[in-house]
């Protein structure tokens, strides 16, 4: 499994709001945790697709840079507000086996889905700061409706199926009230 800190990824929240820490941290399914602390809790999809790989996801998936994959980004939503932003990105070709149940997933959340699968493996929780510069970034920026000088912080991790790998990148409000 991929667990090589590049990027700028790493493998701990060094500068992280204490607060954030233990959100970042957290090996367990991060939407069962955003469901314990709210009353409301409910997925909003917000695009899924095929799009380009960025160059950090291409490079951990193992395949070219813009490469068109599969696509799907997410508000996590805790009594109406997003408390977090999250990716997930797949090669086109894994969608037709390992994961060919995530095109149907609608607004059920693709988190209880993998740590409800006993053949599903998940890699090293990576963590960093980003900024409007990374189009993660921006998208959760504005999802937030946080100022555009805000730094965002992020944690991603592999997931693996057989030989069918999944990128979940999940990225927080800045005012997620602390664990």
């Amino acid at each position: 499994m991929f667990t090589r800190a590049r990027h700028g990824w790493r493998p701990v929240p060094q500068g992280a709001p204490a607060g954030l820490v233990p959100w970042l941290t957290d090996h367990d399914s991060l939407t069962a945790a955003v469901r314990v602390r709210c009353g409301d809790f409910r997925v909003e999809v917000l695009r899924q697709g095929l799009d380009r790989a960025l160059p950090d996801e291409a490079a951990l998936l193992g395949v070219r840079p813009g490469t068109r994959v599969w696509v799907r980004e997410v508000a996590l939503m805790a009594d109406g507000v997003p408390w977090v932003w999250a990716r997930s990105v797949a090669r086109r070709s894994d969608l037709r086996t390992a994961w060919r149940d995530l095109a149907g997933l609608g607004n059920r959340s693709l988190g209880a889905a993998l740590f409800a699968d006993p053949l599903v493996g998940r890699g090293k929780l990576l963590v960093r700061p980003l900024s409007r510069r990374d189009p993660r970034g921006r998208a959760a920026l504005l999802r937030f409706g946080a100022p555009p000088a805000a730094t965002l912080w992020a944690r991603r991790s592999l997931f693996c199926r057989g030989q069918g790998h999944i990128l979940v990148t999940e990225v927080f409000e800045p005012g997620v009230p602390r664990r």
